[in-house]
């Protein structure tokens, strides 16, 4: 009776599918790979066939990305437990293969004050541990399973959007450049008068990350499909059933692990948690020796400003820059085309030398936001054996790695295993959801203010 209950109200589907979506299907087709330059420039992965038969597993993982990938791996090297991953479309194909490639601290939309007073100074301790720990766990992955992920110098910097936002800079301390420094330093744009510098995280080449992960899970023995879109997800009396088109999985346990990419159906207490936001991502033309030093930018180090609606960008290994732009609302071609033209006014302004470099790609993806303004690790309420660990806001690289190995340790029963601050269940949305993502995009335009030269 409980079984059936919990059935009923929790996890069969709610609506129509697509009535569950905020964008429109082609965002979330499997068959439709996005244009962009990582997959372009790296080995494929050899497809992962379908699920095709019915199998018994421990615990079974929705989701081949960073989260997803690095639970697997944990549970098997680490606990013994016979693992299945079952992937809507391949690996890579979702965020974690088409990011900005940025293995840096974040993961939430709070700052250190904010999370202090949320969770304690010891909860703001952990949580800074936390963002540390998963910048360290790329790396050991690098190293561990021997994955050439074309990485850059260590470090990040914050660019002040304004001359408001370099005086709090200045105020709060740390490592500050002025501009006539930035320019020393080989970081000279024609906007931002400041920035504040980071020396942790390095960039990435995320779909060779991605797609080296998952080679480790395979050779681990993960049992990793491809093209397998979980269409059912129904309590059982030792577990879950994982009902795919061709096959099924029994298992004790379930990880969701699919962030911005998430079926809000299965589970249905998951509807409007979370929030998928686009991002879009530009790659130019090799820029030539000549035309770095005029602009002076020729450091390969990630940069961001402080925007709410920021715009993030690198220098690449093979001298493409690579800039990305939080915003809109559609993947349908006519506004995405429109993001891109304003992607690129964006880029032109702060890299006037480089106006004439073409741009080689354009893609965009889906990063997921929550209520809590954090990830979420841990069981989906009143439903035994079913885990998420999603809501990494923008900034998975580090955080969903290092959060699939707490997730996974979560499954296995060990107290405490994932930070205080991922701890929280999100609440629903209040607001109709693309109505509360327009009204905040357009809040956070007037708070931002246009891009100026300085």
């Amino acid at each position: 009776m409980v079984l059936s209950s919990l059935c009923e109200s929790s996890i069969l589907p709610l609506r129509r599918p697509e009535a569950m979506m905020l964008y429109e299907p082609i965002g979330h087709d499997p068959a439709h790979w996005p244009d962009s330059y990582w997959r372009a420039s790296c080995p494929a992965l050899p497809p992962c066939p379908p699920l095709a038969r019915s199998s018994t597993v421990d615990v079974a993982i929705i989701g081949a990305g960073y989260a997803g990938l690095n639970a697997a791996l944990e549970l098997v090297e680490s606990h013994g437990a016979d693992v299945a991953v079952l992937e809507a479309a391949q690996p890579g194909w979702g965020a974690s293969g088409r990011n900005g490639g940025f293995c840096c601290l974040g993961g939430t939309k709070l700052d250190a004050t904010a999370i202090t007073r949320r969770i304690g100074a010891a909860g703001a301790a952990e949580w800074d541990a936390f963002e540390h720990a998963g910048i360290a766990r790329v790396r050991d992955n690098l190293a561990r399973y021997r994955i050439d992920a074309q990485t850059t110098e260590t470090g990040e910097i914050q660019l002040a959007a304004n001359a408001r936002a370099w005086a709090r800079m200045q105020r709060a301390g740390g490592e500050v450049l002025d501009a006539t420094q930035l320019r020393e330093h080989g970081l000279n744009t024609a906007v931002y008068p400041g920035g504040a510098m980071t020396r942790a995280g390095f960039g990435l080449h995320p779909y060779a990350y991605v797609t080296g992960l998952a080679r480790a899970a395979l050779a681990a023995g993960v049992a990793l499909h491809g093209d397998s879109r979980v269409t059912g997800l129904t309590p059982a009396q030792a577990g879950w059933t994982v009902q795919t088109a061709q096959g099924q999985v029994h298992a004790r346990q379930v990880l969701i692990a699919t962030n911005g990419y998430s079926d809000e159906r299965l589970p249905g207490w998951l509807h409007r948690r979370i929030l998928p936001a686009l991002s879009h991502v530009m790659v130019t033309e090799p820029i030539a020796p000549a035309d770095l030093q005029a602009q002076g930018w020729t450091r390969h180090l990630m940069a961001y400003d402080s925007r709410t609606l920021l715009h993030y960008f690198r220098l690449l290994p093979d001298n493409r820059m690579l800039f990305g732009a939080r915003g809109g609302m559609s993947f349908r071609p006519a506004p995405v085309a429109r993001f891109a033209r304003e992607a690129r006014q964006a880029f032109d302004m702060i890299f006037p030398a480089w106006q004439a470099v073409p741009a080689a790609y354009h893609w965009n993806g889906l990063v997921c936001l929550t209520t809590s303004r954090a990830p979420y690790i841990g069981p989906v309420p009143g439903a035994p054996g079913l885990f998420l660990a999603l809501g990494w806001h923008g900034n998975g690289v580090a955080a969903a790695s290092h959060g699939g190995r707490c997730a996974a340790r979560a499954l296995m029963g060990v107290a405490d295993a994932a930070p205080r601050l991922t701890r929280r269940p999100p609440a629903r949305f209040p607001l109709p959801r693309k109505l509360a993502l327009r009204a905040g995009m357009a809040l956070a335009g007037l708070i931002d203010g246009p891009l100026r030269p300085r």
